[in-house]
């Protein structure tokens, strides 16, 4: 005989039989003794998860700004190696950016092309970030961009349009030896880019009050313009090279580009770095003259001889100066080369934890390229390594 079930039946049958006794812990949940705060309503896309890696999402959506250039490859790749998503804005030719898409998983590198002065497109490129690196300078000026315009207006322009759009954390990027009036060797007013640098973080503070600030010193890596600078045979003038008082009075502190970009993923994911400045030097200090004569003999010229800067150098600075491209030698490049680098306490590398690389643990691999007799097999004992430069000291507060 068929049995036939409504749907009270069900209802009755169901309700009669005991009820689990999850619902009992259910129904005292007010009895917890845990304070259970209401959290605002967020998109779960947004939400970390995996356990880190570049095929996790971090969390962070981020927009790097001149990820195309010698500094933001490595930035760029530390984002992509904790799994963040970054929006890679490029002007030009795309070809230039395209490698990056390797710095992350498939979908997490994005490209969109903008314009410094076009702020629509700049808003496109911030839409859905939570974080955006500056990482666009002028090393020199060209027909189309000027120092102030690219150093102090861009910036400004990006800071502002970032708080605009709600963004968390704004990273820029400026010099260790920035200055409102920067020392004049050659040029009357001392380099315009450590002027307009420094105006830049001026208008970024005024804009973005919370934007964290990294002031580099020369860094040297693969591709780099300080290792590469000198090594350059435009530098040199046959075997002299010229240096102002044959570069006794000037300091520097180099730092490799990967204590940078790890400095930069620290800061993004400190919640304590809001508004600070950091000072992003290395943790040595060298005499331009021992640090260049070390070079050379990496390089085995060992007989290379500093001089004074004599006008015949300074002529063909002037004449390199006005190539269309990229001139290695220029005269702003010439006033900073002999800035030395001077830290005033602020916050630096190991306020974020990190140990910085040695110069003299890298600089047979860097300088490779230009090393003479690069593919001859020499004996045991035949090129002996030289002996790294004399240290003076840990970095030290100078306030100026």
């Amino acid at each position: 005989m068929a049995v036939s079930f409504s749907a009270k039946t069900l209802l009755q049958n169901s309700l009669s039989r005991s009820a689990p006794s999850a619902v009992g812990l259910l129904q005292k949940r007010n009895e917890s003794t845990e304070f259970v705060s209401a959290q605002p309503s967020q998109n779960l896309a947004n939400v970390r998860r995996g356990t880190g890696g570049r095929s996790s999402f971090s969390g962070l959506v981020c927009t790097v700004f001149g990820a195309s250039g010698f500094l933001g490859r490595y930035v760029v790749n530390q984002l992509g190696k904790i799994g963040s998503q970054v929006v890679i804005p490029y002007r030009g030719e795309p070809y230039f950016a395209r490698q990056l898409k390797l710095a992350g998983d498939l979908g997490q590198i994005l490209f969109m092309p903008f314009e410094l002065r076009d702020e629509e497109a700049i808003r496109k490129c911030m839409k859905y970030s939570n974080v955006v690196v500056n990482l666009i300078g002028c090393d020199w000026e060209t027909k189309n961009f000027k120092f102030d315009e690219v150093n102090n207006e861009g910036a400004r322009r990006l800071a502002k349009i970032a708080k605009e759009q709600g963004v968390e954390k704004f990273i820029q990027f400026s010099s260790i030896n920035s200055s409102p009036n920067p020392p004049s060797f050659y040029k009357q007013g001392g380099s315009k880019y450590l002027s307009t640098k420094y105006a830049g973080e001026l208008a970024v503070r005024e804009e973005f009050p919370e934007a964290i600030i990294l002031k580099l010193a020369d860094v040297y890596g693969q591709e780099d313009r300080f290792l590469r600078y000198y090594a350059s045979f435009y530098r040199r003038s046959f075997k002299m090279l010229p240096l102002y008082k044959q570069g006794l009075e000037t300091i520097k502190m180099p730092i490799h580009c990967t204590d940078v970009s790890k400095a930069t993923i620290k800061a993004i994911l400190d919640p304590e770095s809001n508004g600070k400045t950091f000072e992003i030097v290395g943790p040595k200090a060298y005499v331009l003259n021992d640090l260049v004569e070390y070079f050379y003999k990496v390089m085995r010229y060992p007989h290379i001889r500093k001089t004074p800067v004599h006008p015949l150098f300074r002529l063909k600075v002037k004449w390199m100066s006005m190539m269309p491209s990229y001139p290695i030698l220029s005269d702003d490049k010439l006033e900073r080369e002999f800035v030395s680098d001077k830290i005033t306490g602020n916050p630096g590398l190991a306020d974020l934890g990190i140990t910085p690389i040695n110069l003299e643990d890298r600089i047979h691999w860097e300088l490779m390229p230009y090393r003479k007799y690069n593919y001859y097999e020499p004996k045991v004992g035949e090129f002996p390594n030289p002996d790294p430069p004399p240290n003076l000291g840990a970095p030290r507060p100078v306030f100026i």
